[in-house]
């Protein structure tokens, strides 16, 4: 266990929103999905050549700008989450997945 503060999906889509939702709600979902793809292409870039540390803040900005979107889409990220992956892969039903490497789930 990590001494590292965490917080579930929707403590972090509340953050978010408290944030940012004018800006957000202003810029609507396209804009929004525009900088999303900002970001992971600055995670790709972090990945294949930054620092653990670096990466771990462009996971972050990754997540928040996914939240954001989820805000402006009026979607609850853990509620969706819990939805589709709370009872196991939703490939082949198995909390451990057994579908192929091949496969997408």
């Amino acid at each position: 266990m990590s001494d590292k503060p965490s917080m579930t999906l929707s403590e972090l889509q509340a953050l978010i929103r408290t944030m940012y939702s004018s800006k957000d709600e202003a810029r609507g979902v396209d804009g929004t999905f525009m900088w999303l793809m900002e970001e992971v292409g600055e995670l790709a870039a972090a990945l294949r050549e930054g620092t653990k540390e670096e990466q771990a803040k462009e996971f972050a900005d990754v997540l928040a700008w996914l939240a954001t979107i989820a805000n402006v889409a009026d979607i609850d990220l853990g509620a969706a989450v819990a939805a589709k992956y709370g009872k196991g892969c939703p490939g082949c039903g198995a909390m451990v997945c057994a579908c192929g490497i091949e496969e997408k789930p």
